[in-house]
């Protein structure tokens, strides 16, 4: 008996109101190819690049900025990549994924 059971027990006259779930439409576009995730060193210093993103540069940078946030580090746009500071690639790729982009890691 789960849980909606038990609801229906106590509650009999209740009339549900709960609409359907859509799927959200989402708020960036999504392309077919592959976005590229590597993995540098500049001066000592580890960073994650994102290039390949074939859509508008404002979605791309509203991407940046979600990245930036969740993963609360530093980074930046610059000509058309996504620049992460530290190595971040497994955790970049995983919310990319499950955003519905299709991510491709190359590099050690």
């Amino acid at each position: 008996m789960d849980l909606n059971d038990q609801l229906k027990n106590l509650f009999p006259d209740h009339v549900s109101s709960e609409e359907p779930l859509t799927p959200k439409k989402p708020d960036i576009w999504l392309q077919d190819d592959p976005i590229i995730c590597k993995y540098e060193k500049r001066k000592g210093k580890p960073i994650t690049i994102l290039e390949g993103y074939t859509g508008a540069d404002d979605d791309f940078k509203k991407l940046a900025k979600e990245l930036k946030t969740k993963l609360s580090v530093g980074g930046t746009f610059k000509e058309g990549r996504i620049i992460i500071q530290g190595d971040y690639r497994d955790k970049i790729m995983q919310l990319l994924q499950d955003k519905g982009f299709n991510v491709k890691r190359v590099g050690g």
